[in-house]
């Protein structure tokens, strides 16, 4: 029997066997686990449908990340350059970035995380970014994800593969938990490289908040591609987890000089033939063990073109 140290009564009766106990913690371990996998938030939208006041939510922690074993078969000949415009999103990278690896390995997806972090002092230009992640992406890459960070599928019948029939919107009207209108091309797109060229890019008239999806949505159509959308997902506006709270995180939605106006034309000149930027620093990362490659960048502007890219 187990006894104190000093000696003393026996701690257990000395007919109790340790494998009882052993049984039992295994047990209480299991319990334990249990409670803490029902009890996160990562199963969709928080109770009656709309964000928590306080911080974003959190979906449950991802197991370990599956090894990329790129040299088997199953994993197909395609790899996925999933480009991440970023800036000062810090909590819901640490989510976004082993969520997304363990999503897309269990899918076998190859891919590549790019954390496109701008670094100047410029307003937000989340295009500008995005075809700067393109031009940095490398020739191992053939096709791109452009991938909001604080958007979750939820959903493991979401399709990420090669999209070689035009670009493929994962995140459609349909599912989306806030935008629906059938034009509508933001969250997350898939276009090869090849279709993305054809579009030129996205345009970098674009500093603050919104509207560049809109037109690239015309580029798209300009350059005679038609955007498919996933078919057979039922579970409509719970199929991704939208970390984003407005009262958390404010929006650059201020409208500079003649910014109303250009912001709904289409830009037939600019994209990714004159992006003007500087890569300041490439440093790999493992966040909880998956890898990334985080891009500091810092984006030029013309203020004669486009004067409200500073708030003046």
């Amino acid at each position: 029997a187990l006894r104190l140290r000093g000696g003393g009564a026996p701690l257990l009766p000395g007919r109790f066997s340790v494998f009882p106990l052993f049984f039992l913690a295994l047990l209480l371990g299991f319990a334990s686990l249990l409670w803490l996998q029902l009890s996160c938030s990562g199963e969709g939208p928080a109770p009656g449908g709309g964000q928590s006041r306080g911080a974003p939510l959190q979906p449950c922690l991802p197991q370990a990340p599956l090894p990329l074993v790129e040299d088997e078969p199953s994993w197909g000949p395609h790899r996925l350059a999933l480009l991440v415009p970023f800036r000062e999103r810090f909590e819901e990278l640490l989510t976004f970035v082993p969520y997304m690896h363990r999503f897309l390995s269990t899918k076998r997806i190859r891919h590549h995380i790019f954390i496109l972090n701008q670094v100047d002092h410029f307003r937000f230009n989340r295009a500008s970014l995005i075809n700067v992640g393109f031009l940095e992406s490398g020739n191992d890459t053939d096709y791109i994800a452009m991938h909001d960070v604080d958007l979750l599928p939820l959903n493991e019948q979401l399709d990420y593969s090669f999209p070689e029939a035009g670009p493929f919107h994962v995140a459609s009207p349909e599912l989306h938990p806030l935008y629906h209108y059938k034009t509508y091309v933001g969250g997350i797109l898939l276009l090869t490289k090849q279709h993305y060229e054809m579009c030129n890019g996205m345009s970098n008239r674009f500093w603050g908040w919104g509207r560049e999806d809109d037109e690239f949505y015309r580029r798209i159509k300009g350059a005679g591609l038609q955007v498919r959308r996933p078919s057979g997902i039922t579970t409509g506006y719970e199929t991704f987890q939208h970390l984003h709270d407005p009262a958390w995180r404010k929006r650059d939605q201020k409208r500079i000089a003649a910014q109303k106006q250009e912001q709904f034309k289409v830009d037939r000149k600019g994209g990714l033939n004159n992006v003007r930027y500087r890569i300041e620093s490439r440093t790999a990362l493992s966040v909880a063990g998956a890898p990334c490659t985080v891009l500091n960048v810092l984006l030029d502007c013309d203020t004669n073109e486009t004067p409200w890219c500073t708030f003046g």
